[in-house]
C-alpha cells in the first residue's frame, strides 16, 4: 500500500513539473527590460566563477574531439549566466587564444557606426539602418562593407580599443578586429598580434554581450538600438539550429560566422527562468558547424547543474 501511494505522488509530482516546465517553455520571454538597469556593474573578468569553470571543464572534456581541439587551441567556448542579474558568473576555455572569426566580427562595425552615429560622425539615413540590420540579421558581406568603407578601418580600431570598451587588447591575447573588407578587393588592416584581418577571441566577445546586455555599449538608448538589430536572427544555423528546437520561445540576440574549416558564433539567450545566458564559440575544424549545434545543450547542463 506505502509503496503504491509512494507511486502515485512521484507521477503526481512529475506530472506537476512537467506541467509547470511547459507553461514556461509556452511563454514568450518579455525582452523589454534589457538592456538590464543594475547600477554596479563588475568586469567581466572579475566574474569567473570556480564551480562553473570546473562543471565547463568536465562536460566539455567528456567529449574526446572537443577535448584535443581543446589542447591543440582551436577551439574556445565562453559562457556568462545572467539568470541573476545581480550575480552573473562567467567561465571560459582558451578565453584568450584568437583565432580567424569570419562574420562574427561584424558586431565590431556594428558598435563602430553606433559610436560613429552617437558622436555625430555618421549621419544618420536608411541606407544606413538598412545596411546594419542586413550585416547583422543575414549577414550580408555586401552592406557590412559598405559600413566599412562608411567608417574606415582607423575608426572601427579606434573604438575596439577605447578603454570604455576595451574589445581589443594585446595584453589580452587581442579580440575583436574588423580590418579588411568583406569583398575580394581592398587593402587590408591586419591586427598587430597574428596579423587576422577578422578577428575575436572568446573572452572579448562574451564581454562585448555582457556590455551590451547591461546597456554599457556607447549609451543605454544605443545599447537598445543594438539589442534591436540583433535579434530574431534570419539564419538558423549553429547554435540557433538547436535553440529553435530546446527554446522555441527563448528570444535570440545572435552573430554568427563561417569561412572553410573556421565556425563562430555567439549568442544571448533571454528565455524563462534558468535560460538567460551568454554562449560564445570559436572553432577550427570542418565539423564546427555541428559542434556548434551539440555545444548548445551541453552548456545548458552546465548552467542547470
Amino acid at each position: 500500500m506505502n509503496k503504491l501511494l509512494i507511486s502515485i505522488t512521484l507521477i503526481v509530482l512529475f506530472g506537476i513539473t512537467a506541467c509547470s516546465q511547459e507553461v514556461q517553455d509556452s511563454v514568450t520571454p518579455d525582452y523589454s527590460q534589457l538592456p538590464l538597469k543594475i547600477s554596479d556593474v563588475k568586469p567581466l573578468r572579475s566574474l569567473i566563477d570556480a564551480t562553473m569553470q570546473d562543471r565547463l571543464l568536465e562536460v566539455l572534456n567528456k567529449n574526446k574531439k572537443w577535448k584535443r581541439l581543446i589542447a591543440n587551441k582551436r577551439m574556445a567556448v565562453g559562457l556568462v549566466d545572467l539568470s541573476d542579474p545581480e550575480n552573473p558568473k562567467y567561465a571560459r576555455v582558451n578565453g584568450n587564444v584568437m583565432m580567424y572569426a569570419a562574420s562574427l566580427p561584424k558586431i565590431a562595425v556594428l558598435l563602430a557606426a553606433e559610436d560613429a552615429l552617437e558622436k555625430d560622425e555618421l549621419i544618420d539615413s536608411d541606407s544606413i539602418q538598412q545596411d546594419l540590420r542586413l550585416m547583422i540579421s543575414k549577414s550580408s558581406n555586401q552592406a557590412a562593407t559598405r559600413m566599412i568603407d562608411r567608417l574606415g578601418y582607423d575608426k572601427i580600431e579606434s573604438v575596439l580599443k577605447d578603454p570604455i570598451y576595451d574589445l581589443y587588447d594585446e595584453d589580452y591575447g587581442g579580440g575583436l578586429w574588423v580590418g579588411k573588407r568583406y569583398a575580394k578587393l581592398g587593402a587590408r588592416h591586419p591586427e598587430p598580434l597574428k596579423g587576422l584581418s577578422h578577428a575575436a577571441t572568446v573572452s572579448q566577445v562574451c564581454r562585448y554581450y555582457y556590455m551590451l546586455a547591461y546597456g554599457k555599449l556607447v549609451s543605454y538608448d544605443r545599447s537598445k538600438i543594438m539589442l534591436n538589430m540583433m535579434v530574431d536572427p534570419e539564419l538558423h544555423h549553429k547554435f540557433v539550429n538547436t535553440l529553435d528546437q530546446v527554446a522555441p520561445r527563448a528570444k535570440i540576440f545572435r552573430k554568427s560566422g563561417t569561412w572553410k574549416n573556421f565556425h563562430t558564433d555567439s549568442v544571448l539567450v533571454w528565455g524563462p527562468e534558468w535560460r538567460r545566458y551568454i554562449l560564445v564559440a570559436l572553432i577550427d575544424d570542418p565539423e564546427g558547424e555541428k559542434i556548434c549545434r551539440d555545444l548548445v545543450t551541453e552548456m545548458e547542463k552546465v548552467l542547470n547543474h
